[in-house]
């Protein structure tokens, strides 16, 4: 109703009105949003491209989900290191930098706030399974217990 009234009394505040809320909702979005710009050096994979990443053994996969997450299943061969748990860092300094490994969680979402660690500790090659083990599973692929 506000707006309505701006409108009727002043145009240009109107249009300004209108394009300062665009703009700002749009600020809004990028900022609470994950870009992928912010983590350079992981690729961002489909569940297809990691299956064929991992049975040609060109990575190592890591888990990062907590350990009861894991025990209900897992991709095959995968390693557990929990995000959430204390020790993350210093567990992930602890592997071969020259390896390439596969990241990935539930979903996504802890995951794809791991990437900016693995940069920092400066992995060469890292490749993130977009959507996490719901879009491994969701393709059908297979979970080991």
């Amino acid at each position: 109703m506000q707006l309505r009234m701006m409108t009727k009394s002043c145009f240009p505040c109107a249009v300004l009105t209108a394009a300062l809320t665009f703009c700002l909702s749009g600020v809004l979005v990028a900022d609470t949003a994950p870009r992928k710009d912010a983590e350079p050096g992981a690729q961002h994979v489909d569940a297809q491209k990691a299956q064929k990443l991992v049975l040609e053994k060109k990575v190592a996969v890591l888990d990062i989900r907590t350990p009861g997450e894991f025990n209900r299943g897992h991709i095959g061969g995968a390693t557990n290191i929990d995000f959430q748990g204390p020790d993350f860092e210093q567990k992930i300094e602890g592997l071969d930098r020259s390896k390439s490994y596969l990241v990935h969680c539930a979903s996504g979402g802890r995951s794809t706030r791991s990437l900016l660690l693995f940069k920092q500790h400066q992995f060469l090659s890292i490749y993130h399974l977009d959507g996490g083990l719901k879009a491994w599973e969701k393709a059908g692929l297979p979970v080991e217990k």
